[in-house]
């Protein structure tokens, strides 16, 4: 018998936050986040009825926007605009990553999967957000299972790895900016909610990517750095939206994800494993030049998705706006410009 969507919610609710307090209680890096993902992920493939709430995923997402904006202050602004070349360095770098990767992919599995196409490798390997270049790889005819479970298993071993890499490491505290305010302030709090909240139902409005997070971090980042500081963000609301993501990404580890073309995934992983190894030596790289820390630039230039990186850089202190800035104009970048690259890369030789 199917369980009813209220309950297979609840029950997931429940699980996520038992694996949360398991993995407090170990002291993993993120227990918020990577105990609900890893618990949800495995229970889902195992077969059983999870299920993530998308309002719940939204207020999440929307909570940690808002959160990571506070951030953004007059002085931290000033240091984030004196790195824009490195910026400008880190899409181009995530831009010829993702397409040697799309390319290793199509050489490696082309032979045994006839009929692959170019749009599902080049978009599997693109660095972007799994929905965005899913419907991206949609438009050119790919494989668009293929793309999806790429990019679910790449921001999985990102969003598992980098943390325990740096927290059994030592690197972890580095932040010598705190947010512009620390404290709640329940008028300002709630100010603060409708106002970022405004600016995500705008986003929506608009069409754009991660509306939730994106228009939330912009509003939240305006306020600051003009010197407006309202509240801080509750610390049990910052662990609710950390588990309420990480449940989010757990279920889309179905029972079928596993029969997905194992050796697709196992290519997944191991380019994923590469990808992490070659920005870890190009945040090394990017160091020298900026002086920051190379846990911080690690952050802001791995192959994982935005919220997740961001959150890590939150949870660790490790340069939270250095991080949340590499990942959002690689994010806006990648959007805009992976499908004219693919259309100038790949197009024209196949109309010739």
């Amino acid at each position: 018998m199917r369980l009813p969507s209220p309950v297979r919610i609840a029950l997931t609710l429940l699980l996520a936050l038992a694996a949360a307090g398991l993995c407090l209680w170990l002291r993993t890096p993120l227990p918020w986040m990577i105990g609900p993902l890893l618990a949800t992920a495995l229970v889902s493939m195992a077969g059983a009825p999870t299920e993530s709430w998308a309002p719940l995923r939204n207020t999440g997402q929307w909570t940690i926007g808002t959160a990571l904006g506070l951030y953004f202050t007059p002085q931290v602004t000033t240091l984030v605009a004196g790195l824009w070349w490195a910026i400008a360095l880190g899409i181009v770098w995530a831009l010829v990553l993702g397409w040697l990767f799309g390319a290793w992919l199509q050489r490696v599995h082309a032979p045994r999967m006839p009929g692959l196409s170019r749009a599902t490798t080049y978009f599997a390997g693109a660095i972007g957000g799994a929905s965005e270049m899913t419907l991206l790889s949609e438009r050119e005819q790919a494989r668009t299972d293929l793309v999806a479970s790429a990019h679910s298993l790449r921001v999985l071993l990102v969003t598992v790895l980098i943390p325990f890499a740096m927290q059994f490491s030592g690197l972890h505290g580095l932040d010598q900016l705190p947010p512009a305010v620390r404290d709640v302030q329940g008028g300002g709090f709630a100010l603060l909610a409708v106002l970022t909240g405004v600016g995500a139902l705008l986003m929506r409005w608009l069409g754009r990517a991660n509306p939730w997070f994106m228009g939330a971090l912009l509003v939240a980042m305006g306020l600051t750095m003009n010197g407006i500081t309202l509240s801080a963000i509750p610390q049990w609301l910052s662990n609710a939206a950390q588990l309420v993501i990480g449940v989010s990404l757990g279920v889309r580890f179905t029972a079928e994800f596993i029969h997905t073309a194992p050796r697709w995934l196992a290519s997944v992983a191991l380019g994923t494993l590469a990808m992490m190894l070659l920005c870890a030596g190009f945040a090394w790289l990017l160091s020298l030049g900026t002086g920051l820390h190379p846990a911080t630039l690690i952050l802001g230039t791995s192959p994982g998705g935005i919220t997740e990186m961001s959150i890590t850089a939150k949870v660790l202190q490790l340069g939270v706006p250095v991080v949340t800035a590499l990942q959002v104009c690689r994010l806006i970048a990648v959007l805009i410009l992976v499908e004219p690259m693919f259309r100038w890369l790949y197009r024209h030789s196949q109309g010739r």
